[in-house]
């Protein structure tokens, strides 16, 4: 691929991220385990979770980097196991 199209490649996953951001701004942006309990909740209001989390962050922002971290990391090793395999079949 070129520098060009890698270029506008890389301006349009800009555009993509940052067009609900834009568009709505005031918009909840929520997390899926959040709603999902929501609902739950309106259509059971007796339930009882049964299970709790071992930890919890101290912050939103901390568990957002949280996420990236494991999303980061997962990746990683993701492109590291393709790169391999690939690198393997060329010899």
């Amino acid at each position: 691929m070129s520098a060009r199209s890698n270029t506008l490649l890389l301006g349009l996953a800009a555009l993509i991220v940052a067009a609900p951001l834009i568009l709505n701004p005031d918009a909840p942006f929520g997390g899926t385990d959040d709603a999902a309990r929501d609902v739950v909740a309106s259509a059971n209001p007796d339930y009882k979770p049964w299970s709790q989390p071992l930890w919890q962050p101290p912050g939103k922002e901390m568990e957002g980097l949280l996420f990236a971290l494991q999303a980061a990391a997962g990746a990683g090793l993701l492109g590291y196991v393709i790169g391999r395999r690939h690198g393997r079949s060329d010899k």
